[in-house]
């Protein structure tokens, strides 16, 4: 498996005229998966070799806006990007509880329309990630039922046993989420490649003596 990173942004708080705010790219068999989204992250990505129209998967660490604010102008710059294709597998993001709802409501009010579909799978936080000041229960946003047309996804909970989220699996790697502990709920993300059985030639092992 062929994994290759690239880092489009490392600065804290802000982003800088020579720093970009956090965001990470990682190359996988031609697909990207971007980790965090600050500001300024497609500015950056246009500086870059890579192509933002290969994005496939976005995993936002915390709702921390140095590390998320720049995903609904990601979003609408992908959409003048793309032909409509209703058959096309939507773009996975991961992130806290809460996420679904500020893309939701962040597009809705910039009427912005995408070509094509997205889903927002959110994690379920601890109440010991973060001091209890500063926990939050995003979990009943709109329950009122204002958000019909809000995006599809999955709610996923901490796996006791595993102590982890698993977030996607196949036959050639496992994805999980782990709680970190900051000021608010943040998690990080392990990509862990199965184990492949190598090919022997045993004939020539016997040649060989």
């Amino acid at each position: 498996m062929s994994l290759d990173i690239t880092f489009l942004g490392t600065g804290s708080a802000y982003p800088s005229p020579s720093r970009g705010a956090s965001a990470l790219v990682l190359r996988r068999e031609g697909q990207c998966w971007l980790f965090d989204c600050g500001e300024g992250t497609q500015t950056q990505l246009m500086r870059s070799h890579l192509r933002a129209a290969r994005i496939t998967k976005i995993f936002i660490t915390h709702l921390h806006g140095d590390h998320f604010f720049g995903l609904p102008g990601l979003l609408c710059t992908l959409s003048l990007q793309s032909n409509p294709d209703p058959s096309k597998a939507p773009v996975d993001i991961y992130g806290p509880l809460g996420l679904r709802s500020f893309l939701w409501r962040s597009l809705e009010l910039s009427h912005a329309q995408l070509p094509f579909p997205y889903a927002v799978h959110e994690l379920v936080p601890t109440r010991d990630q973060c001091p209890a000041e500063e926990f939050r229960d995003f979990s009943g946003l709109d329950r009122d039922g204002a958000a019909p047309q809000g995006p599809p996804g999955r709610i996923l909970h901490l796996d006791p046993g595993e102590d982890s989220y698993l977030l996607l699996e196949d036959e050639q790697l496992v994805l999980r989420a782990f709680r970190l502990f900051h000021r608010v709920p943040s998690f990080g993300f392990v990509l862990e490649e199965k184990p492949r059985p190598g090919k022997l030639n045993v004939h020539k092992l016997k040649d060989l003596g």
